[in-house]
C-alpha cells in the first residue's frame, strides 16, 4: 500500500512516533511518502515584512494564519501522492475539513491518538472523521468511535538499546520530558544535594529562578533528540518516569498505561524509579514506585548504592518490553486495515 504519514509538528516528543512509525511501516515493504508539517509551521511562521520603520520587520502571519497555511499544503501533497491511507500522528493542526475530503477520494484515514487521556476531549471532536483511530492510553476509548484499539507505546530497536556511558553526561540521576509545572514542582521539592543530575528535554518553561537551571544539559531553549536522549540514559545510574498531572480537565489527568519514556528507559538498559500506574504496575513490577517527592529522593539514594542489583533489575524490565516496538505495532495496524 501507497502510505503518507504525517508529522506532528513538534519536533521532539512525539516527533518521535512519528519517525518509528514511517521507519517499521517501510521496514514492512509498504511504500511510504511523509509530511514534514514541523518545517513548514516553522517556514510559515518565520516569514517576515518590512515595518514603516527602517531596519524592523514583523510577522508577516499570525500563529493561526501559519497553521492554517502549512495544512494547506498537505492539500496539495494528498493529490500528488494520493495515498491509499493518510497516517496522521497526533493530528494537532489538521483540520476535519481535510480529513473528510481525503475519506471521499477514498484514501483511508487513520490516527494515532498520542495525548491521551489528558487531551480526549480534543482528540474525540477529530475521531469520528477517520476510518481507524489508535489511542496510546485507553482511559477513555468508549468515548471514540467504534473499532478504536488500544495500540501501546514502543521503542526503535536501532535506537533504544544499551550503550557505553558517553563522557560528560554521566549522572547519578536523569529525566527526560516537557516541563511541566507540576513536574517541575515536584523536583524542586526532591532531595538532590550533592549529586550528579541531567535534566533534558523541553525546560523551556522553567522559571530563572528555579534551582533545577543547574541541571539542565542543554540550551534552555533547545530539545534533545532521540538520538541524544539515549546517551543520557547510558551513562545514567538511575532514571525516572514522571507523568504531568496538566490536562485539558482534571478528570482527565490519571492514565492507565505506559508512557514512552518507561519504555525507552528499560530498551537502554536504565534501572528507573516509577510514577505508578495500572500497566506499568503489571509489566514492571520489578521497578520501585513512589508517591511523593520524599519518597522518591529516599528510594533513589537507596538504589545509588545497590549497582549489581539495579543492572538485574534493569535486565528484567527490558525482556519484559521486547515485544513493544514500532514494528510489532505497524504489523497490528495492517491486520487491522486488512480485517
Amino acid at each position: 500500500m501507497r502510505w503518507l504519514v504525517v508529522a506532528p509538528g513538534p519536533s521532539f516528543s512525539v516527533f518521535d512516533v512519528y519517525t518509528g512509525w514511517a521507519e517499521a511501516l517501510r521496514d514492512l515493504g509498504q511504500t511510504v511518502h511523509t509530511f514534514n508539517m514541523d518545517d513548514r509551521l516553522t517556514f510559515f511562521g518565520s516569514i517576515l515584512k518590512k515595518t514603516r520603520e527602517p531596519g524592523v520587520f514583523e510577522h508577516a502571519l499570525t500563529a493561526e494564519q501559519s497553521y492554517d497555511m502549512a495544512a494547506d499544503t498537505l492539500y496539495s501533497t494528498l493529490y500528488k501522492v494520493w495515498p491509499d491511507v493518510l497516517l496522521v500522528i497526533s493530528g494537532f493542526f489538521i483540520p476535519q475539513e481535510l480529513l473528510d475530503r481525503a475519506r471521499r477520494t477514498r484514501t483511508r484515514v487513520v490516527i494515532i491518538h498520542t495525548e491521551s487521556p489528558y487531551e480526549d476531549d480534543r482528540q474525540v471532536k477529530l475521531a469520528p472523521y477517520a476510518d481507524l483511530n489508535l489511542l496510546n492510553d485507553p482511559s477513555n476509548i468508549d468515548r471514540y468511535p467504534k473499532g478504536t484499539q488500544y495500540v501501546p507505546h514502543a521503542y526503535r530497536p536501532t535506537i533504544h538499546h544499551p550503550g557505553p556511558p558517553k563522557p560528560g553526561l554521566v549522572s547519578d540521576f536523569t529525566f527526560n520530558g516537557t516541563a511541566y509545572p507540576s513536574r517541575i514542582g515536584f523536583f524542586e521539592l526532591m532531595d538532590l544535594d550533592g549529586l550528579d543530575v541531567v535534566l533534558t528535554g523541553n525546560w523551556s518553561m522553567l522559571p530563572e529562578d528555579s534551582k533545577l537551571r543547574k541541571y539542565v544539559a542543554h540550551d534552555i531553549e533547545d530539545c534533545l533528540d532521540n538520538d541524544d536522549v539515549r546517551e543520557t540514559y547510558w551513562s545514567a545510574k538511575v532514571g525516572m518516569n514522571l507523568y504531568r498531572r496538566e490536562a485539558e480537565r482534571p478528570e482527565l489527568a490519571a492514565g492507565w498505561s505506559m508512557g514512552p519514556r518507561e519504555i525507552e528507559m528499560a530498551a537502554c538498559g536504565l534501572f528507573f524509579l516509577r510514577d505508578p500506574r495500572p500497566e506499568s504496575n503489571d509489566v514492571f513490577p520489578m521497578l520501585p514506585s513512589f508517591t511523593s517527592p520524599a519518597e522518591a529522593s529516599e528510594l533513589l539514594r537507596y538504589w545509588l548504592d545497590r549497582p549489581d542489583e539495579r543492572e538485574s533489575l534493569a535486565r528484567k524490565a527490558r525482556e519484559a518490553i521486547a515485544d513493544r516496538t514500532f514494528a510489532h505495532n505497524a504489523k497490528q495496524l495492517l491486520r487491522l486495515l486488512d480485517a
